[in-house]
Formats: structure tokens, C-alpha cells, sequence
């Protein structure tokens, strides 16, 4: 069991447990004015539960493929005081896009990411961890048909997938609004990229991300956006 503030998030049955992506990117994503949210590859459903926190004005859809994952998130935002803001589809996203029309004003995902790589010990872990590029390739162009007009899509990836990413948008009329470089210390080179997807609007100046300030010391900026949701802040 992982204690936020305002909710718990059960993990049992996850092979993806909460981690610094996920937790980045539920704190991060512009959320201002949204009424319509879609977390493609909830797992515990812990980045879903971040945004209804942030957005009391939204409804959250959340898919995931791994049915036993589901059931965890599932429970987790029924025992929510978000309850009614939420729903989960044990589906993949192409079953999900394919099912539902909705068009969304933010799509968010920490996607399966190691694109050609050796698989991991359990197929649950290798289903939440591998991936290849006709993933990626899928997931983009259902996301520039399913985002509204000035909606955002907010994706978390290692360096190397998201130069993949970067390039297949351009083939499906989605802007690389900005780029956010994640480093572990302010001296270290990054280890992730948040890609910022949309429609339209004009390019943003990137920005990077800093999580320790020192070793096991976290950055201030980490503890400003994530104060409210850690009990250890």
C-alpha cells in the first residue's frame, strides 16, 4: 500500500509498481481548464488518481490491458474520494479507440518502452515493459484522432524511444509542443523526455526537470510539484 495525501494506491497484482515516471508525469501534465482525461496504461491507476486530485472539474477514463492491473486500479479509485470522476476498461488503447469516439482535451501515458529489447523474467512484466515500434506508431496516430482541437497528450519515455516518438508525429499532424528533460542531478545528462503532443499551438521553450539536488536529497523543484501528494513532504 502507497499513502498519498488524499488517496492510497493498493499494488497488489501490478507488475508495474508506482514509480518516479509515473509520478512526474501525473504531476506535471497541464491540467488547466480540462474536462475530459484519458490515461492510456493506468496500472494501479496512480496517475489517474494524481489529475483527479488536480481537477476537480474532470472525468477520467483510464485503460489498461492487464486484467488482474485493472481490478488494482479499479479498487483503488473506487476507495478514491474521487470515485465518481473515474472509470477503467480492461482494454488495450487500439480496442479502447476503436470502442469509444470521445475525443479528449488530455491523453496521458507512461508507456511500455524498450522498444527491440531482450524480454523481461514474467510475462506480466514483460507485457507492462516491452514494446515495439508499431506500438508507438498505433498509439500516436489514435491519439491525434482522439484529442480535442486544443487538447495536449503528455508522454514519459527514455531518450532514445522518444526520438522514435518524435519522428512518427510528424507523420500524424501532431506537434511536439515541448520537450521536458528529466535528470536525476542538476549535473547529470537526462534519462527521460516528457513529449507535449497537440494538434495546435505554438511551440513552448523546453525545459528540464531536476529530481535530487544531492544524493537522496530531492530537488526543490521535485518537492514543489509533488508536495502535494507525498506525505513525506
Amino acid at each position: 500500500m502507497f499513502r498519498f495525501k488524499q488517496f492510497n494506491i493498493d499494488q497488489t497484482g501490478c507488475a508495474m509498481k508506482i514509480n518516479t515516471d509515473g509520478v512526474l508525469l501525473g504531476a506535471l501534465a497541464e491540467a488547466n481548464n480540462v474536462k475530459d482525461i484519458l490515461d492510456i496504461g493506468t496500472g494501479t491507476g496512480v496517475i489517474a488518481l494524481m489529475l483527479a486530485q488536480r481537477c476537480p472539474q474532470a472525468k477520467i477514463d483510464a485503460a489498461e490491458i492487464d486484467q488482474t492491473a485493472a481490478d488494482t486500479a479499479k479498487h483503488n479509485f473506487e476507495s478514491s474520494p474521487f470515485a465518481d470522476r473515474l472509470t477503467i476498461s480492461p482494454l488495450d488503447f487500439e480496442s479502447y479507440f476503436n470502442q469509444h469516439n470521445k475525443k479528449y482535451d488530455l491523453i496521458i501515458s507512461n508507456p511500455p518502452f524498450h522498444i527491440n529489447s531482450l524480454e523481461s523474467p514474467g510475462a506480466k512484466k514483460s507485457l507492462a515493459k516491452h514494446t515495439d515500434e508499431n506500438f508507438f506508431k498505433s498509439l500516436v496516430k489514435g491519439v491525434a484522432a482522439h484529442l480535442t482541437e486544443q487538447g495536449s497528450c503528455w508522454l514519459i519515455l527514455p531518450l532514445q524511444t522518444a526520438e522514435l516518438v518524435k519522428i512518427i508525429t510528424l507523420k500524424h499532424n501532431l506537434n511536439l509542443r515541448k520537450i521536458i528533460s528529466v535528470l536525476s542531478y542538476p549535473d547529470s545528462t537526462p534519462h527521460r523526455e516528457i513529449l507535449v503532443l497537440s494538434l495546435n499551438g505554438d511551440k513552448e521553450p523546453n525545459e528540464q526537470f531536476v529530481i535530487y539536488a544531492e544524493p537522496k536529497i530531492y530537488s526543490q523543484q521535485y518537492q514543489d510539484v509533488l508536495t502535494s501528494f507525498f506525505t513525506i513532504f
